[in-house]
């Protein structure tokens, strides 16, 4: 990727070093922007998620996280429980990786520069202003604010009550070490998939998926729509990287990096080498298929109407 003359973002914070740092303040996306895209007429499919949620979960069904801590806010408890799998997704071993380096914090600097300045220009098409994620980088443990303690061997993560994504640098070499991706358009992927949380955040679909879990005590249909919120935030890195590609950026072979990334994080392919075999029921981020499928979707279409993992399913795809 062609990375080196983009400029630097400001959301980036640098807490190599300080390990469980304190947390910063909540300022998560509410409902209001997507009711903006609805109103737009122009969300198409995308917009229109939330209200398919309700009315599938909607109703009788009781409230998944009852029994959990109230000092959080309700993304943050689902969601957050969603991403403890991730251990199992991302398996960074910080003990036997050395420190990220400078080059490598001034590539995500930079990559999430290039994603401000698309999705700056992007959302106000659908009526609503973009509010940039932080970035966290940090080593071995640091405190979120609002999603408990990060832990490098989670993986990166992204935490809805205080929009920041969290990622220790190490797993950027375990990419290629660890799960044959090399190059530094798998991490761009991984980056830009994380933002793709936020931008569901601050779109509103966050709060639906909430609505809808919280509507269901069943851990099949649960892990169902995390699968599909999953493969969103694909969609939403392939739209990013239409976007990269005409602005020039990509470079010979930066797309498949990114395919063999996807490929490399699907739950049927970690499950396989983890166990032996897969269990698809227990599915939390879909398939290899599925992953590198809703990537290139979005890459081919650039925009937000194609991207309605909820209700949509394509070759090879089953809910």
């Amino acid at each position: 990727m062609k990375w080196e003359d983009l400029r630097r973002s400001k959301n980036v914070q640098d807490r190599r070093g300080r390990s469980s740092g304190s947390g910063l303040n909540s300022s998560g996306g509410g409902i209001s922007p997507l009711l903006l895209m609805l109103l737009s007429g122009r969300g198409g499919k995308f917009g229109i998620i939330a209200i398919v949620l309700l009315l599938i979960f909607g109703g009788g069904l009781s409230g998944l996280f009852d029994s959990q801590s109230t000092t959080t806010t309700d993304n943050s408890i689902s969601y957050q429980e969603s991403r403890q799998v991730d251990q199992d997704i991302y398996q960074s071993d910080s003990n036997t990786t050395t420190q990220a380096t400078d080059s490598e914090v001034g590539f995500l600097s930079a990559v999430l520069g290039s994603t401000e300045d698309f999705w700056g220009e992007m959302l106000p098409q659908y009526g609503m202003q973009y509010e940039p994620a932080q970035l966290i980088i940090y080593s071995d443990y640091q405190q979120t604010g609002g999603c408990g303690l990060g832990s490098a061997a989670a993986g990166p993560f992204y935490c809805p009550p205080d929009s920041s994504i969290y990622i220790d640098l190490t797993f950027y070499r375990d990419l290629s070490n660890k799960y044959d991706a090399p190059g530094d358009f798998a991490m761009a992927y991984v980056l830009a998939h994380e933002v793709g949380h936020h931008i569901q955040n601050e779109t509103g679909v966050m709060d639906s998926y909430q609505q809808a879990v919280n509507r269901t005590s069943s851990e099949a249909a649960r892990n169902q729509l995390n699968v599909r919120l999953e493969l969103q935030a694909d969609y939403l890195a392939g739209v990013w990287a239409h976007y990269a590609e005409e602005q020039g950026l990509l470079e010979v072979g930066d797309l498949e990096e990114a395919m063999q990334a996807a490929h490399a994080v699907g739950d049927d392919t970690l499950q396989e080498q983890a166990y032996g075999r897969v269990v698809p029921d227990s599915f939390t981020h879909g398939t290899s298929q599925q992953r590198q499928a809703w990537f290139m979707r979005g890459y081919e279409y650039g925009d937000l109407e194609h991207g309605d993992t909820f209700n949509t399913l394509l070759p090879g795809e089953e809910y």
